[in-house]
């Protein structure tokens, strides 16, 4: 996928996700202090709004950066920062990309959760938007086809919340409700599993 054609699809997922905002906030509301909901949407106007400013010539690279600072500047909250982060650390595995492949796709996602991991001190198993995040890193290893990727990536991603769904929160405001948040999806994955549902739809 050439820039252009990266920018455009990502204005056009994201225009798509918003409209899981008020899904999000309802959910984090019963895990946090529900503010998931704003997060992703003003977050994602922002991105819009940035990538539409950039040059024609704008790389991969830039795309992804531009993104995660519209993202960052948008919101105060910590999964904002810990989004922009992953983006940051994403692009870097972009520096002599051109064309994103398939394979580019993977590299970034395995550094995007590589870093939520390190900043957000946390590992599989502890219900958050990193079991999603490393779910679908993996999912990535076998397609080669862009098609095949998304499906393969949705599949893990679903996997990864229904899967963490039953387990106690371990991270963030979610683990202070200890035993109360068994039952509910982690709204941080849930919102990587809607992300990726717009990617698709946006085709």
């Amino acid at each position: 996928m050439q820039s252009g054609d990266l920018r455009a699809r990502l204005t056009a997922t994201l225009t798509v996700l918003i409209e899981s905002a008020d899904e999000l906030r309802d959910l984090d509301a019963q895990l946090g202090d529900g503010d998931l909901g704003i997060t992703v949407k003003s977050g994602s106007v922002a991105v819009i709004e940035a990538l539409s400013a950039l040059e024609d010539s704008a790389t991969p690279t830039d795309i992804a950066r531009a993104s995660a600072k519209a993202f960052a500047n948008a919101n105060p909250s910590t999964m904002a920062a810990l989004v922009a982060g992953a983006l940051l650390a994403g692009s870097k595995t972009w520096a002599d990309t051109t064309d994103v492949t398939v394979a580019d796709a993977r590299a970034f996602t395995a550094a995007a959760a590589d870093n939520i991991a390190q900043r957000g001190k946390t590992q599989l198993g502890d219900k958050t938007i990193y079991d999603g995040l490393a779910a679908v890193a993996e999912s990535l290893r076998g397609p080669t086809d862009a098609g095949s990727a998304i499906d393969a990536a949705i599949t893990a991603a679903a996997d990864a919340v229904e899967r963490t769904t039953p387990m106690q929160s371990r991270r963030g405001r979610a683990s202070w409700l200890q035993e109360r948040s068994v039952g509910i999806p982690d709204p941080g994955a849930t919102a990587l599993l809607r992300f990726l549902e717009a990617w698709r739809s946006a085709q």
